[in-house]
């Protein structure tokens, strides 16, 4: 590993670590499966770096290798599901972090309202689960999704339809929406 390589390749990584690793956790579900998968990411990705010196959208290569790393991770441990809030992770000061009024009872019911959430996520599909959670908490744009999962971006768009659908008539029959 040369001093020239290192530089090359954090000058074309590290601009893109906080949405690799916000994908890894969206991914793996949990901090450390996450941490994994990032720092798999970050390994293979420097056994590459020829490649990746050549491409004009690294973030997206990166990606898709990552969700690669993820689909290959799968299938060697089939019967692991992937989780969208690891176990507690939201309880005490896990929502201390986002804005809002400092106000207990906001924060009680804001909680509810994500384990709610949570609970009606983990209903769905995990293809589908995935691309809500790509798209609408990430901000994935549908090509770029498309490019990553390497489905159509009709599939895409259909998958995402639904489960926008199916998301919400599950919340209405948990009585979260009216």
């Amino acid at each position: 590993m040369t001093a020239s390589s290192k530089i090359a390749f954090e000058k074309l990584v590290r601009p893109h670590f906080d949405r690799l690793y916000s994908l890894a956790w969206r991914l793996a579900g949990q901090k450390a499966e996450a941490e994994d998968l990032f720092q798999e990411l970050l390994v293979k990705s420097y056994g590459k770096l020829d490649d990746l010196v050549k491409i004009d959208e690294p973030e997206s290569w990166l990606s898709r290798m990552m969700y690669n790393l993820f689909i290959d991770e799968r299938r060697r441990f089939a019967r692991r599901r992937m989780h969208t809030v690891e176990e507690g992770e939201m309880t005490g000061d896990g929502i201390a972090g986002l804005p809002g009024p400092d106000d207990p009872a906001w924060d009680h019911e804001r909680l509810e309202r994500m384990k709610r959430l949570d609970t009606a996520l983990s209903k769905l599909s995990e293809e589908h689960r995935l691309i809500v959670l790509l798209h609408d908490t990430e901000g994935y744009k549908l090509a770029e999704i498309q490019e990553l999962i390497g489905i159509p971006i009709g599939t895409v768009k259909s998958r995402l339809h639904r489960a926008r659908s199916r998301l919400r008539e599950i919340l209405i029959e948990d009585g979260t929406f009216s």
